[in-house]
C-alpha cells in the first residue's frame, strides 16, 4: 500500500529510472524468499509424509490449474496467454505468511508439517509450472496463440531450463557446505551465505534460467546436506530479512499504476474466486488419496490461501522479460490487485485452520516431544524381540539424524540390557532402551503393529507397540518419568491402546500421542 501511495498513481515520488536503480535490492529479496522456501523441504523429516505431499503435487498442479484458467476464459476477455500465465501463478502460496503465522500462535504438529511443507512443495510446482507458460509465450511470438505452440519443445525447454537451474542451485550449495565446515568465525559464515545467494542468482540470470529455481535448490540442498542449516543460515538473515522484505513490496506497489487495476478488475475478482476454489478442491482431493487424518484433510485448503512473495517475484520477471511487453502491464495490475486481497483473506483462513487443527500452542517442549510423525513406523513386523530392536535403532539414527553413533555398538548395548531384564512391561507394550553419550537429549521411536507380535510377555498378549527409549545419562529422571508414563497410560487405558494400536498411518499415531486428550501423559514440562 505504501508503494501505491508513493507511485504515479498517487504522490509520483519515485521515476522509472529511480525505481529500476533499485532492481538489485528486489532481486536480493527474491533470492530470499527462493532460498527460505527449499529449506522447508527436510527429506529426512518429510518420510511419512511422502504419500501426502505426492498426492497435492500432482492435484495442486492439474486442478488449481485448469479451474483458474477455465473460468478466466469463460468469464472475462483476457488472452489466453495471460489466462495461462495466471493459472500456473495461482498454485503459489505465501510462505512468509504462513511461516509467520504458525511462529506467531506457536502452532506444532502434523497438520502444520504438511502445511510447511506444501507451501515448498506447491511454490516448487508454480515455478516449474510458470516457466513452461513463460517458454510458451516467448514461443508465441505476437499473436499469442497457443494452438501454434508445439508441446514437446516447450516443455523440453522448460525442463532443460529448470535443470539448468537446479544444478546451479544444488552446486553451489555442496560449495557452501565445503566452506563452512572450515570457517569457524560468525562474520566470516555471514559474508559467506549472502554471497553464496547472490551468486546463485547472479549465476542463474546470466545463464537464462529462473534464478527463484536456483535459490529454491539451495535451500532443500543446504537444508538436505546440514542439519544444523537453520543456525548457520537462517540465522545470518534474520536481523535484516524484514527490511529486505519491506523494500521489495514496497518497490511492487510502485509498479502499480491504478489505471490498469480499473481495466484488469474483473479479470483480478475472477482469479481470486477461481484459485480459492483450485486450492479448497486440490487439497481435499489430494488428501482424501492419500488417506490423511480428517484435521489435515479438512483444513488444508483454507490455510494455502495467502499469495505475496513467489506471485510478486514472478510478476517481476515478466517485467524484465521484453517478449511481454504487450500484456505485462495488465498481468501486473491485476496479480498486484489478487494478491492485495489473497493476504488481506488468505491470513484470517490460515489462522482458522490452524485453529481448527487444534495445534495453536502445541510448540512447547511435551514429555515424549521426541516422538513425532517420522519417528513412528506402523505395520511393524518382526519374528523376535532382537529383530524388532534391530529395526527401531535403525528408526532411532535415521529419523533422529544421529552421527557419531556406532549401530552395532548401540544395538548390542540394547540387547544386553533385554538379555539381563524383559522390558514387555505386558498390556501389548515393550519399552527397551540405550544408553547415548553425553551431549545427546533423549530420544525416541515407535514401532506399532496391529496383528501383534508373538514375543513372550508376561500377561501372554502379543506386543502391539514397540518404544525404543535412547537416553544419556544426566536424563536418567527424565527416562523413568517417560517409562511410567507409557506404562500408566497404556497398561491402564484400554480406550488409548485401542486408539494407538490400530492406527492406519504414523500421522494419526502422532495426533494421538500429541493431541489434547492425551496431555495427562503427555504433558507439557514447562507446567506445574
Amino acid at each position: 500500500m505504501a508503494g501505491v501511495a508513493l507511485g504515479p498513481s498517487f504522490l509520483d515520488l519515485f521515476d522509472e529510472e529511480s525505481v529500476a536503480g533499485l532492481g538489485p535490492l528486489t532481486h536480493f529479496a527474491l533470492a530470499l524468499i527462493g532460498v527460505t522456501v527449499g529449506a522447508h523441504l527436510n527429506i529426512r523429516r518429510l518420510r511419512n509424509a511422502g504419500r501426502r505431499l505426492l498426492w497435492l503435487l500432482v492435484a495442486e498442479a492439474v486442478i488449481t490449474p485448469l479451474v483458474v484458467a477455465g473460468l478466466i476464459l469463460s468469464l472475462t476477455n483476457a488472452s489466453s496467454l495471460v489466462a495461462i500465465l495466471l493459472a500456473t501463478l495461482a498454485v503459489s502460496t505465501a510462505p512468509a505468511t504462513v511461516i509467520a503465522l504458525v511462529r506467531e500462535t506457536r502452532s506444532k504438529g502434523v497438520f502444520v508439517k504438511t502445511l510447511v511443507a506444501a507451501v515448498a512443495i506447491n511454490n516448487m510446482s508454480c515455478i516449474f509450472l510458470f516457466e513452461v507458460a513463460r517458454t510458451a509465450g516467448r514461443m508465441m511470438g505476437s499473436e499469442y496463440e497457443l494452438l501454434a505452440v508445439p508441446a514437446l519443445e516447450v516443455v523440453g525447454g522448460s525442463l532443460s531450463k529448470i535443470g539448468q537451474a537446479l544444478i546451479i542451485g544444488a552446486g553451489m550449495a555442496v560449495l557452501h557446505h565445503y566452506l563452512t565446515l572450515r570457517v569457524l568465525r560468525s562474520e566470516r559464515i555471514t559474508t559467506l551465505s549472502v554471497v553464496t545467494l547472490l551468486l546463485v542468482f547472479g549465476l542463474a540470470s546470466y545463464s537464462g534460467v529462473s534464478p527463484l529455481a536456483a535459490c529454491l535448490a539451495l535451500g532443500v540442498a543446504q537444508t538436505n546436506l546440514n542439519p544444523s542449516r537453520d543456525r548457520l543460515v537462517d540465522s545470518v538473515f534474520a536481523d535484516f530479512e524484514p527490511v529486505i522484505l519491506c523494500v521489495f513490496f514496497t518497490l511492487a506497489g510502485l509498479h502499480l499504476s491504478l489505471t490498469h487495476a480499473a481495466a484488469g478488475g474483473l479479470i483480478a475478482l475472477v482469479f481470486v474466486i477461481a484459485r480459492a476454489a483450485g486450492k479448497l478442491l486440490s487439497a481435499n482431493v489430494a488428501m482424501n488419496l492419500a488417506g490423511a487424518t480428517a484435521r489435515v484433510r479438512g483444513n488444508l485448503g483454507m490455510a494455502l490461501l495467502p499469495q505475496a512473495g513467489i506471485a510478486i517475484g514472478l510478476v517481476i520477471l515478466i517485467q524484465d522479460d521484453p517478449a511481454f511487453a504487450a500484456t505485462s502491464e495488465l498481468f501486473t495490475a491485476v496479480v498486484l490487485t489478487a494478491v492485495t486481497v489473497n493476504e488481506i483473506i488468505g491470513p484470517i483462513t490460515t489462522g482458522i485452520a490452524l485453529w481448527r487443527s487444534g495445534e495453536i500452542g502445541q510448540d512447547r517442549a511435551r514429555l515424549v516431544d521426541f516422538l513425532q510423525e517420522e519417528n513412528i513406523v506402523t505395520g511393524l513386523r518382526a519374528d523376535s524381540m532382537e529383530d524388532a530392536i534391530a529395526q527401531m535403532v535403525d528408526l532411532l539414527i535415521s529419523s533422529h539424524h544421529l552421527t557419531g553413533i556406532d549401530r552395532d555398538e548401540f544395538r548390542n548395548s540394547v540387547l544386553e540390557r533385554e538379555a539381563l531384564v524383559s522390558t514387555c512391561l505386558g498390556e501389548g507394550l515393550a519399552v527397551p532402551h540405550g544408553v547415548l553419550p553425553e551431549g545427546h537429549g533423549m530420544l525416541g521411536v515407535m514401532g506399532l503393529s496391529a496383528q501383534g507380535l508373538p514375543f513372550q510377555t508376561p500377561d501372554g498378549r502379543p506386543v502391539h507397540c514397540v518404544v525404543l527409549l535412547a537416553t544419556p545419562g544426566g536424563e536418567r529422571d527424565r527416562h523413568l518419568e517417560v517409562l511410567a508414563a507409557l506404562a500408566r497410560t497404556l497398561g491402564g487405558d484400554p480406550v488409548m491402546r485401542q486408539q494407538l494400536y490400530f492406527v492406519d498411518t504414523p500421522a494419526h499415531a502422532c495426533e494421538i500421542l500429541h493431541g489434547e486428550d492425551t496431555e495427562m501423559f503427555n504433558y507439557f514440562l514447562g507446567d506445574d
